[in-house]
């Protein structure tokens, strides 16, 4: 009978400390991932407030992500540790039953098309999100279930309370640093280096999406009813008996998934509505691109700096100044006027300029369509700076 009991309790061990092992890496990853970019992960959350009709947390979108994030860290790192086993393991259950139950809702009735567990980085569905919280929700019991087996690995308490405060200030300091600059790793399609023009096509060689429609056809005659795809409605020339008819409208079916373009949304006009979008991304000489999404909640002290700094570099290079907003014409000409900006002014959907720059005001140096850098209003160069770093090696 003992050794029956000792074999159960090496198979349990075993459970936790894969459970441990598998859950803190995955929630480490996770964390890393979106405190890499809680700006990112503020505007996901955004979409489950408006969701859950929860939009006075709006505005604190990106300091709840911020700390999700670090908590995600602190939770992984101290359950691979061993540390406040206790209040790890309801931590770890509190988190995963709230997170599937959003990623469950979502895929049912359809309403976030992207989780955002781990940020731009690994794009999920929302089933695939839930799929992924049930395989936790089982792991994470196991260590509820078994939380007072875990031993931590750093015995002396003054060591432990030192770790775990030296894992709360990094899992902070990731995501405010972040959001005050810009994220150490760009997965969005703006980022340095590359050409926004060659992602805003199909390359050649890359087939799309392949749909197939479906027709819902009835004879006339019999009132007989069948379904058949566009396919073979061509092939069989169905249209041309007259005793069967298409009723309603068809349906168009995803058959075989394709190249995803990466830029669909870009639309860059003037106030009036003309395009202006293949003129300016195709400029061969600079364009210093001012993103500015939303002009009532933008830094106005870091625009009338970029002005300034773009007034000095105009007086000896041949360079584009861009406004690029969402907010309406009247806004953007009351600011304009106010800080006498030299911008020439566009505008373009919410949804790219979020992708472009995190950052309201941020900056972009593009030529020839290619992203040279982009800077968060926090760390913008001097004139001299970008005359030395871009614009002299021209001359």
């Amino acid at each position: 009978m003992s050794a029956l009991i000792n074999t159960k309790k090496q198979k349990t061990n075993y459970l936790l400390g894969f459970a441990r092992l598998f859950t803190g890496l995955l929630f480490i990853f996770s964390g890393f991932i979106k405190a890499n970019d809680p700006t990112g992960f503020g505007y996901k959350l955004e979409e489950y407030f408006h969701v859950f009709h929860t939009d006075f947390l709006m505005d604190y979108a990106t300091t709840i992500a911020i700390i999700v994030c670090a908590f995600e860290i602190i939770l992984g790192i101290w359950l691979l540790l061993g540390l406040y086993r206790r209040l790890v393991a309801w931590g770890l259950l509190l988190l995963i039953i709230f997170f599937t139950f959003l990623t469950f809702y979502s895929a049912f009735f359809e309403v976030v098309t992207s989780c955002g567990c781990f940020g731009d980085a690994i794009p999920l569905t929302p089933w695939q999100s839930f799929g992924k919280d049930l395989i936790l929700l089982a792991l994470i019991l196991i260590i509820f279930i078994y939380r007072d087996q875990i031993k931590p690995l750093i015995k002396d308490s003054f060591t432990q309370g030192l770790v775990a405060t030296l894992t709360a200030i990094l899992s902070f300091g990731i995501g405010i640093y972040t959001v005050m600059f810009l994220p150490f790793i760009d997965f969005l399609p703006y980022k340095i280096g590359n050409h926004i023009p060659s992602l805003m096509v199909l390359p050649e060689g890359k087939e799309g999406d392949v749909y197939e429609q479906v027709y819902n056809m009835k004879n006339v005659k019999t009132g007989e009813t069948k379904t058949i795809t566009d396919k073979i409605y061509m092939s069989e020339k169905v249209w041309e008996d007259t005793n069967w008819e298409i009723v309603g409208e068809p349906k168009s079916t995803l058959v075989k998934k394709g190249y995803q373009i990466p830029i669909t949304d870009l639309l860059i006009t003037d106030a009036e509505g003309n395009d202006h979008t293949q003129e300016i991304i195709n400029n061969p000489y600079y364009n210093l691109i001012i993103v500015a999404k939303d002009l009532s909640k933008a830094n106005l002290d870091a625009l009338d700096k970029i002005n300034k700094i773009a007034t000095t570099l105009t007086e000896d290079y041949n360079l584009r100044i861009v406004l690029l907003t969402a907010s309406s014409a009247d806004e953007s000409d009351y600011l304009s006027d106010k800080l006498h900006l030299i911008s020439e002014i566009f505008y373009a959907d919410l949804i790219p300029l979020k992708s472009m720059v995190r950052a309201n005001p941020g900056i972009l140096l593009l030529k020839s369509g290619t992203v040279v850098n982009k800077w968060h209003y926090n760390n913008i160069p001097d004139a001299k700076e970008i005359e030395d770093r871009y614009l002299s090696l021209d001359k």
